[in-house]
């Protein structure tokens, strides 16, 4: 059987997602035709229910969860790994207009549905001024001053740096400060019209594709680094250390409660809708 599967180039997706579309574990007779795209283009294709199987934001899943169900392993949750808002600027870091209503500053963002911008909203809700880009041309935008702050993920937070820009905010220790939660960044979800046999089966292997990324480390390299948009090797592992862990193998408890808490507060603020009254990959 032929599912499609999409999740991005990003180094912690093609780590965990290598050995399943590589075959380097036994998928069990499924076959994935694999779809590589940016977070916020995978969030659209979620909403036009186009894949079988995707990488999303929660953000985004909020709005799909009647459509798809949420698997146990594959997620990006953790502590300290949230977006990142910078800027070029260094006077915008104590800059009360930030806060200030009707602020004027711009603020490019990886896309409306994602759990950065969510996590903006929560920190600086007079923001308003945003414009979507995709997340590998924000430092750029903020270089060539066509923009005031960039809202950033991925391995741009081991970069900007580098290129002379400052960090305003860690939105991610904004959000652990608030909660008490790990983070919630993007999970794998699974089309509920596909069987429940083919859902929990889907779950297995995913988990199998983590545990066998984690037990040989460098199996993956090559496959990462052909996608990687920072080639260079350490930056790479620094991405997938920090966004891999016990939660891409497992949600469990702890995961279950940071998602179900980032869903309660984004009711209660009127971000999203009613959720189903069960949102997993049922037991």
């Amino acid at each position: 059987m032929k599912i499609s599967l999409g999740f991005s180039p990003c180094p912690n997706d093609t780590f965990i997602f290598d050995a399943l579309i590589h075959h380097k574990i036994d998928t069990e007779g499924l076959e994935f035709e694999v779809f590589f795209d940016d977070v916020e283009t995978l969030n659209q294709k979620a909403l036009s229910s186009t894949l079988d199987i995707t990488k999303l934001s929660f953000h985004a899943f909020a709005h799909v969860a009647d459509r798809y169900a949420l698997l146990d392993a594959g997620s990006a949750l953790g502590h300290g790994v949230g977006p990142l808002l910078i800027c070029k600027n260094k006077a915008l870091i104590n800059d009360p207009e930030l806060g200030a209503e009707n602020s004027a500053l711009t603020v490019a963002i990886p896309g409306e549905l994602t759990t950065a911008n969510f996590l903006l909203g929560i920190a600086y809700p007079k923001l308003k001024q945003k414009e979507v880009m995709v997340f590998s041309e924000i430092e750029d935008a903020l270089l060539n001053d066509k923009i005031d702050m960039g809202l950033i993920i991925h391995e741009n937070r081991f970069t900007y740096m580098d290129k002379g820009l400052h960090k305003i905010v860690d939105l991610g220790s904004y959000w652990e400060e608030l909660t008490g939660c790990a983070i919630p960044l993007g999970g794998i979800v699974v089309n509920r019209k596909l069987s429940s046999k083919i859902q929990h089966q889907v779950n297995k292997l995913v988990k199998k594709s983590v545990e066998y990324a984690f037990e040989n480390p460098l199996s993956s390299t090559q496959f990462i680094a052909s996608h990687a948009q920072e080639m260079n090797e350490a930056v790479m592992y620094k991405h997938i250390d920090l966004y891999v862990n016990k939660f891409s193998v497992n949600l469990g408890i702890e995961g279950r409660k940071a998602i179900d808490t980032l869903f309660e507060m984004a009711y209660e603020k009127g971000i999203i809708p009613t959720l189903p009254q069960n949102i997993y990959v049922t037991k």
